[in-house]
C-alpha cells in the first residue's frame, strides 16, 4: 500500500509539495517533540520560522 501513496506523490501535483519536519522543545516536560506538515514548496521558508 505504501507504494501506492509514494507512487502518487511523485506524480503531477504532488512534486509541489514538501514534508517539513520541525524538532521544537515541550514546554511541560522539556523533551524534544517532532512535528510533521506538507507544505507547498514556495512556502517551505515561512514554514520553518
Amino acid at each position: 500500500m505504501a507504494k501506492k501513496t509514494v507512487a502518487s506523490l511523485q506524480k503531477g501535483e504532488g512534486r509541489t509539495y514538501s514534508k517539513v519536519i520541525k524538532m521544537e522543545r515541550s514546554p511541560k516536560t522539556g523533551a524534544y517533540v517532532f512535528k510533521e506538515e506538507m507544505v507547498p514548496n514556495d512556502a517551505v521558508q515561512a514554514a520553518l520560522k
